[in-house]
C-alpha cells in the first residue's frame, strides 16, 4: 500500500471519528479516484514513453505553405493540401511521427487504431481554420517535445462532419507529455490543449494561453506529475486547467493566470472562471501551485466533490469581486451573502465536498469572498493553512471543522476568521483566528442548531473572541485589551512565540496553550521560524522584551449568532 494510500485512509478514518454524530456527512471515496497511479480509466497508469516501442517513423518537414512526409506505406497513406497533411494508419505498426519545421497555414491530422507518439521538434505550426494538431485517435498519444515549438489555431474553425476539434492541440485520446522541450500554444478559437479522455504531464515546459476556451482540458482527469505548466485564460467562465473527472497533482510547477468573469451556460446556469476546476476529487501530494484570479466571480479551486491537499505548495490570490445579487443572509453583497441563481462568489477555495489538509502547506487571499469552504466537512491534521478575507469568512465549512494539527491561520476583516456550520473541534496544532467586530468572533460554531465550539488542545490565538455557549476543556485567557500592529510575545511551557496583531478586528485577545501561557506587549521579534506572511515567530529566541500582559480566565462570548 503506498503512502497516498495510507494518507486518505487515515482521513477518512479521522473524518469518521469527529463525525460519528453526523454520518450523512462522510463521503467515501474509491481511493483509485484520488491516487494518482490507482487503476481505472483515466488513472495516468500507462508507463512514461519508450522509445524502442516506436521504431517506425513517420517525418512530417513544414515550410511555408507545403510538407514533405516521408516513410508512408500502403498502410500509413499521407494526404496533403499545402501544409496541411492528414496521416491515417491502417497498420499494426506504432508510430513515431516527428514534426519540425515551420507554416503559418497548416496542421497536422491523424487517424490511427494503434497507440502513437508525436515528436515535437523545433516546429511551428498555425492553422487559421482550426487546429493545429487533431488527433482522432481514441488511442494514447504520448507527445515527445523537443526544443521549442509553437501551435496556434484560428479564430474561427472549420469542422468535417462528425468530428469534434475542441483545442488549439486535440486528440479523441489520452494526451502524456514529457521530454526536455518546450511547447507553447496559443488558441483564440477554442481552448488551447484538450483530451476527450485524459491529460497527463511527466517532464519539460508546456506554456498555453487561449482567449476563448479553456487552458488545459482532459475530459476523463488531469495528472500532473512533474514538468512546468504555465497557464492563461482570459474568457468568460473559462478553467486554466478543467476535467469531468479528477485531477491529481504529484509534482511540477504549475501557474495560472485567469482574468474572465461570469456568463450563462447553455441551462441558464451561471457560471464564473476558476484556476482549477474539477468535478470529482481533487488532490495535491507534491508540487507548486500558484492561481491568480482576477475576473468578477472567479475563482481559485473549485471542484464538484472532495479536496485533498497531502502536500506541495499552494498559493492563491482571487481578486474579482462577486457576481450579481444574493440569495440572503449575511455577507459580502451587503443586503445578503447567501446565493441565487444568478449569482457567484468569488472564492479562493470551494469544494462542494469534504475538504482535508494534511501535510501541504496552503496559502489563500480573497478580496469578496470565502478564502477557503467546505460544502461538507473540514479536516485540518498537519501543514499550513493561511487564509485571509478581506469581506467574509476567512475558512468556512458547511458541517463540522475540526483542527488536530498543523499551523493555522483564519483572518477576516470583514466576517469570522473561522467559521463552522456544524461543531468545531480544536484538538491540537496552532490557531491564529482575527475576526471582525461584534457580532463576527475569531472562531464561530453553529449554535443555532445547537452546535458547539470545542477547545480540548493546541495552541490558540485569537482576536475577536469565542462562540457564545463555547466548551474549553482546556483552559482559554483573555487581556483586558489589546494594541493593534503590535509584536506580542507568548510562552506556553517550553514553547515560545512571537505575533503581530492586524491593523483591526475585535475587541478581545484570547490565547489558550496546554499549561497557562505568559503574554508580552510591545515585544521585539526575534529568530526562529517564520509563520503565516511574517506574522507569526515560533522558536526559543522569537521575541525579547516588552510589557507583561495581564490575563483573566475566559469563557466564551462576545460574538453573535454563528454558522453563517
Amino acid at each position: 500500500m503506498n503512502k497516498q494510500t495510507l494518507a486518505l485512509i487515515a482521513a477518512l478514518l479521522a473524518a469518521v471519528a469527529f463525525s460519528a454524530c453526523n454520518k450523512d456527512d462522510i463521503t467515501l471515496v474509491d481511493e483509485t479516484d484520488v491516487i494518482d497511479n490507482g487503476g481505472g480509466s483515466g488513472s495516468g497508469s500507462e508507463p512514461i514513453y519508450d522509445e524502442g516501442e516506436f521504431d517506425y517513423i513517420v517525418r512530417v518537414v513544414y515550410s511555408g505553405t507545403g510538407a514533405t512526409v516521408e516513410g508512408t506505406t500502403d498502410s500509413i497513406t499521407a494526404a496533403k493540401s499545402g501544409a496541411h497533411v492528414v496521416i491515417t494508419n491502417s497498420s499494426t505498426k506504432k508510430v513515431r511521427y516527428q514534426l519540425s519545421g515551420s507554416t503559418s497555414d497548416g496542421s497536422f491530422k491523424l487517424y490511427s487504431k494503434r497507440k502513437q507518439a508525436v515528436e515535437l521538434s523545433d516546429v511551428t505550426i498555425t492553422n487559421p481554420t482550426g487546429a493545429a494538431i487533431n488527433i482522432q485517435s481514441g488511442k494514447t498519444a504520448y507527445v515527445i517535445m523537443k526544443g521549442s515549438s509553437t501551435l496556434k489555431d484560428g479564430s474561427t474553425y472549420t469542422t468535417a462532419d462528425g468530428e469534434d476539434q475542441k483545442a488549439a492541440f486535440f486528440s479523441e485520446g489520452q494526451l502524456i507529455f514529457s521530454g526536455s522541450g518546450s511547447l507553447n500554444v496559443e488558441a483564440v478559437g477554442a481552448s488551447a490543449i484538450t483530451s476527450d479522455d485524459y491529460l497527463k504531464f511527466t517532464e519539460g515546459s508546456v506554456k498555453v494561453s487561449s482567449t476563448k476556451g479553456h487552458g488545459l482540458r482532459g475530459k476523463d482527469s488531469v495528472i500532473v506529475a512533474g514538468g512546468i505548466l504555465d497557464v492563461s485564460v482570459s474568457a468568460n467562465s473559462r478553467k486554466g486547467i478543467t476535467t469531468d473527472g479528477f485531477c491529481s497533482i504529484a509534482g511540477g510547477e504549475i501557474n495560472i493566470t485567469v482574468s474572465g468573469g461570469t456568463a450563462a451556460d447553455d441551462d441558464g446556469s451561471y457560471s464564473g472562471s476558476a484556476g482549477i476546476k474539477s468535478d470529482s476529487v481533487f488532490t495535491i501530494t507534491a508540487g507548486q501551485l500558484t492561481i491568480s484570479n482576477s475576473g468578477q466571480g472567479g475563482k481559485g479551486i473549485s471542484g464538484d466533490n472532495d479536496g485533498f491537499f497531502y502536500g506541495g505548495k499552494v498559493t492563491i490570490n482571487v481578486a474579482g469581486t462577486n457576481y450579481g445579487s444574493s440569495g440572503g443572509g449575511g455577507g459580502p453583497w451587503g443586503g445578503g451573502g447567501g446565493s441565487s441563481e444568478n449569482s457567484v462568489g468569488a472564492k479562493g477555495i470551494k469544494f462542494d465536498g469534504n475538504l482535508t489538509f494534511a501535510g501541504a502547506e496552503v496559502y489563500v487571499n480573497a478580496t469578496s469572498h470565502e478564502g477557503i469552504e467546505a460544502k461538507k466537512t473540514l479536516t485540518i491534521s498537519s501543514g499550513i493553512v493561511y487564509s485571509y478575507s478581506k469581506s467574509d469568512d476567512a475558512i468556512n465549512s458547511g458541517s463540522h471543522l475540526t483542527i488536530s494539527g498543523g499551523y493555522v491561520y483564519g483572518h477576516s476583516a470583514g466576517n469570522d476568521g473561522i467559521d463552522a456550520n456544524g461543531n468545531m473541534y480544536i484538538r491540537g496544532g496552532l490557531v491564529y483566528a482575527i475576526g471582525k467586530s461584534s457580532p463576527e468572533v475569531a472562531l464561530d460554531a453553529n449554535t443555532e442548531e445547537r452546535y458547539k465550539l470545542y477547545v480540548e488542545g493546541g495552541t490558540l490565538i485569537t482576536i475577536g473572541g469565542l462562540e457564545n455557549g463555547a466548551s474549553l476543556t482546556q483552559s482559554c485567557y483573555s487581556a483586558s485589551s489589546w494594541n493593534k500592529n503590535t509584536w506580542y510575545g507568548m510562552t506556553v511551557g517550553g514553547n515560545s512565540y512571537c505575533f503581530k496583531t492586524p491593523s483591526s478586528g475585535g475587541s478581545k485577545l484570547v490565547v489558550s496553550g496546554a499549561s497557562t501561557p505568559t503574554l508580552y506587549s510591545g515585544v521585539t521579534s526575534g529568530t526562529g521560524t517564520i509563520y503565516f506572511n511574517n506574522t507569526l515567530i515560533e522558536g526559543a529566541e522569537a521575541y525579547s522584551g516588552g510589557t507583561r500582559v495581564n490575563l483573566s480566565s475566559y469563557t466564551g462570548g462576545g460574538g453573535g449568532p454563528g454558522g453563517h
